[in-house]
């Protein structure tokens, strides 16, 4: 049933409707799983896509999602990941964990088989847990209908005996040889001698009998953190049009930021792959200003990107890539003014690169030059607030200058090296009843062309003003 959980994810919509979910093609196309809705009307996997449809003439038919199971598996996965760090990746809609250390946490292991399964459910999949001492008991105690199921330890031999043969899953040559022998149950097979079930099946004989008595060697293999969240689907038919994408689209992101905030991550880079009909893919990533998990920026970055490269052909089904990262953090204080908080501060960043381009976002930074007045563009990283208002302290009053960007032409007067008169024909004009001057700058040094400047103050009815002469004169501040 996992292929059908996994589609079911992607589309919760259809948990309600007759569903079918087949693999093949045209003819040869047969179900694998159904939804209640159909299996109470007969539909069952085997049967071709035709015998259903007889049955259930609106059955809904969904072809086998290899990106949605994916997915699916990636995101139970880290619902166990929640509960302990020791996990194994068994695929097809299996995980095993280490619950070693956690009975500090829940009352008994009844409660924390109940938290699994929340857990599962929070990422959108149903799921079954079972508690056993081996990873074999603990597999088909999941498997029972009735969830949980907790095997004490030691009582392995006992929980399995009753049980059918074929939840060991032995291979077809041995189950062909044990259905000859007239051997049913777990326990019937457990009671052979093990030397003559291996003298006459081998290595699997002897695996399957150790199975058989809860015997479970194979050790928990530990999987190591992805380094990337990965959402997607295929799309059953074609989408030439970008809102009917992006409304899918946007159902992915937010199971995908989900994701990420169990893990307590945001994404900085975002990376979307488009397939194409007939064929080819369509590629794209941006990298966001702030580490975020605000789906809807996300979303409007895809959209803007989208609108200027768009695909150029339908797409059939697409993978959305989140690479992830820490997200910034705000200290709270008791006495000084609250920090914003770095959440909405990375999504305004990234809106407003979204909207002027990331080239213009930023925050100015002092470069290594002395002419003044120069800035670099840094990115956006604001100090804290103070912890609390310090008072002024005594002195002197200091000279500040209200620079001019750009700084403004004028025509300068001189006469025996000192300004007598300037006009711009605006308000920084008159005679100049003092002056000081020149200062001379000098930067690029190295360069074909330095920059040579000449800074003069002159003091004007109007106020003192810092001018300089590059060619051409110009007045770039205030004093106030």
């Amino acid at each position: 049933m996992f292929p059908l959980a996994a589609r079911l994810r992607s589309e919760p919509d259809l948990r309600d409707a007759a569903l079918a979910i087949v693999e093949g093609n045209a003819g040869n196309a047969h179900v694998i799983a159904a939804t209640r809705r159909a299996r109470t009307k007969g539909v069952h996997a085997g049967m071709t896509i035709t015998q259903a449809r007889s049955l259930v003439p609106k059955v809904i038919a969904r072809n086998r999602d290899a990106e949605c199971e994916r997915t699916a598996q990636e995101a139970l996965i880290e619902a166990a990941e929640s509960l302990s760090p020791r996990l194994e990746d068994a695929g097809q809609g299996v995980v095993y964990f280490d619950i070693d250390g956690l009975e500090r946490h829940y009352a008994n292991e009844r409660e924390l088989a109940f938290a699994a399964i929340r857990a599962a459910d929070a990422v959108g999949l149903p799921a079954r847990c079972g508690i056993a001492a081996s990873k074999l008991a603990a597999r088909v105690a999941a498997e029972l209908p009735k969830s949980p199921t907790v095997v004490g330890s030691g009582e392995e031999a006992q929980f399995l005996a009753p049980l059918p043969l074929a939840r060991l899953t032995p291979e077809v040559d041995a189950a062909m040889t044990l259905e000859r022998w007239g051997i049913a149950s777990i326990g019937d097979f457990a009671l052979l001698p093990e030397s003559e079930v291996a003298a006459r099946l081998g290595e699997i004989g002897r695996a399957l009998h150790h199975a058989a008595r809860g015997i479970d060697p194979r050790p928990l293999i530990p999987r190591a953190l992805p380094p990337e969240f990965r959402e997607g689907m295929d799309i059953e038919w074609p989408l030439v049009a970008l809102e009917p994408f992006l409304f899918i689209a946007n159902a992915a992101l937010d199971r995908l930021t989900k994701r990420l905030e169990i893990q307590g991550l945001a994404c900085r880079r975002i990376e979307l792959t488009m397939t194409l009909d007939p064929d080819g893919f369509h590629s794209r990533a941006i990298e966001l200003p702030a580490p975020t998990r605000d789906a809807k920026t996300i979303l409007t970055l895809l959209r803007l990107d989208l609108e200027k490269t768009p695909p150029g052909a339908p797409v059939v089904g697409f993978s959305i890539v989140a690479h992830p990262d820490k997200p910034r953090r705000a200290q709270l204080s008791l006495f000084g003014p609250s920090a914003v908080s770095p959440e909405k501060l990375a999504t305004a960043v990234a809106r407003l690169a979204a909207m002027l381009g990331e080239d213009r976002i930023g925050m100015p930074g002092t470069i290594d030059t002395h002419l003044p007045g120069c800035f670099a563009l840094l990115d956006y990283s604001p100090p804290p607030p103070p912890l609390m208002n310090e008072k002024a302290k005594d002195g002197r009053a200091i000279l500040a200058t209200r620079t001019f960007r750009p700084p403004i032409p004028i025509e300068v007067t001189m006469r025996e090296n000192a300004i007598t008169a300037i006009r711009d024909h605006g308000q920084i004009e008159g005679e100049v009843r003092f002056c000081s001057g020149p200062w001379q700058v000098d930067t690029g040094w190295w360069r074909a062309q330095p920059d040579v400047r000449e800074y003069w103050d002159v003091e004007l009815d109007s106020g003192t003003y810092r001018v300089f002469r590059n060619g051409e004169w110009f007045a770039d501040g205030r004093y106030v």
